[in-house]
């Protein structure tokens, strides 16, 4: 019964190695785009008195940003203008 359970410990453990490898492989590259996120929606950054995700206070807040997809940053349009690759004043 011994082997049977280390057998199945190893069986278990590649399928584990395997399933997290595969999707580390699968993530999609993603880019901080500043000034597309509503207030509260932050992923991080959004200047002095807060402390990073969900802390910004205006919708759309230039310091603040959001990850997207890698090359939609500055194609999403708001109603304050374009997503920035950089922090807006």
């Amino acid at each position: 019964m011994t082997k049977t359970h280390a057998a199945l410990a190893a069986t278990l453990a590649l399928a584990i190695t395997a399933g997290t490898a595969a999707s580390a492989q699968s993530a999609k590259p993603t880019e901080k785009c500043y000034g597309v996120s509503l207030a509260g929606k932050n992923d991080c950054k959004a200047g002095a008195g807060t402390s990073c995700a969900g802390t910004s206070r205006v919708a759309y807040q230039g310091n603040a940003w959001k990850l997207v997809p890698a090359g939609t940053c500055v194609k999403t349009k708001t109603p304050k203008g374009f997503g920035s690759l950089t922090p807006k004043a």
